[in-house]
C-alpha cells in the first residue's frame, strides 16, 4: 500500500494505509482488548456478588446452631461458603446413615475430604478465564512489536527503491508500525493489572472457604461429641 503524505498523518489514514499483516495485528489485538474487558467486568461482578453472598450466608450460620437451617437450596445465589456447606452436610448426613458406626474423628476426616473436594470446585469458579488475561498481559506487547518490526521493515524496504531518501518519506510507515505497539501495550497494561487485582480478590474468597471448612468441621465434631 502506498504511504500517505506527512499531511496525512492521523491514526486513521496510518491505519488504513498500514500493510495487510500490520492491519491483521492490529485488529487480533483490537479483540484482545475487547474480550479481555468483557472478562474483566463479568469476573469484577462475580467476585462482588460471590463476596456479599458468602458474608450473608457466613452471617446465617454463626447466628444458628449445626446444622443450619437454609431458607433456600444451595446454589449460584447462595455463594460458594453456601454450596460448600452442602457438601460438607451432605456427606455428614450420608455417614451417620451408614451400616457401619464411625467414630467422631473418622466422621470429620471424610467430611474434611468432601469439603476439599468442594472447595476445589469453587476455587475453578472464581478463577475462570483469569489466565486468558494473564495471556492477554504477557502476550500482546510481542504480537504488538511483530507488528511494529514488520511495518519498519517495509518502511526501509520501500525507502531503498527511492533516489532521495527523506524523513517525510519514511515518516509515515514507521509511525503506522509503531500504532501497533502501542495497540499491544493498550491491550496488555489493563489486563495485567485487572488480573494481579483480580486474582488477590480470588485468593481471599478461597482463603475464606478453607476457614469456614474448618469452622464447620469444629462445629461437626461439637455435635457429634454432645451425642445429638
Amino acid at each position: 500500500m502506498s504511504n500517505p503524505s506527512a499531511a496525512q498523518l492521523s491514526v486513521w489514514e496510518l491505519i488504513s494505509h498500514a500493510s495487510l499483516l500490520v492491519q491483521a495485528v492490529m485488529l487480533i489485538l483490537l479483540l484482545a482488548s475487547i474480550i479481555s474487558w468483557y472478562v474483566i467486568i463479568k469476573q469484577s461482578i462475580r467476585l462482588r456478588q460471590e463476596t456479599a453472598a458468602n458474608k450473608v450466608f457466613l452471617s446465617q450460620f454463626r447466628q444458628q446452631p449445626f446444622p443450619l437451617a437454609t431458607t433456600e437450596p444451595s446454589g449460584p445465589k447462595s455463594g460458594g461458603l453456601g454450596q460448600i456447606y452442602q457438601a460438607g452436610l451432605d456427606e455428614f448426613h450420608a455417614l451417620q446413615h451408614a451400616s457401619t458406626r464411625l467414630s467422631s474423628t473418622a466422621v470429620t476426616d471424610q467430611v474434611e475430604r468432601r469439603l476439599l473436594t468442594s472447595v476445589s470446585e469453587q476455587e475453578e469458579k472464581l478463577e475462570k478465564h483469569l489466565s486468558f488475561l494473564a495471556t492477554v498481559g504477557s502476550v500482546s506487547p510481542y504480537i504488538g512489536l511483530f507488528g511494529t518490526v514488520w511495518g519498519i521493515m517495509n518502511s526501509f524496504i520501500g525507502l531503498s527503491q527511492l533516489e532521495q531518501a527523506t524523513l517525510s518519506a519514511v515518516a509515515p510507515g514507521i509511525a503506522e508500525a509503531l500504532i501497533a505497539t502501542a495497540i499491544g501495550l493498550f491491550a496488555a497494561i489493563p489486563a495485567v493489572i485487572a488480573y494481579n487485582r483480580l486474582s488477590a480478590r480470588a485468593e481471599k474468597i478461597s482463603n475464606s472457604y478453607y476457614s469456614f471448612g474448618n469452622e464447620l468441621q469444629t462445629r461437626m465434631l461439637r455435635f457429634l461429641q454432645a451425642g445429638n
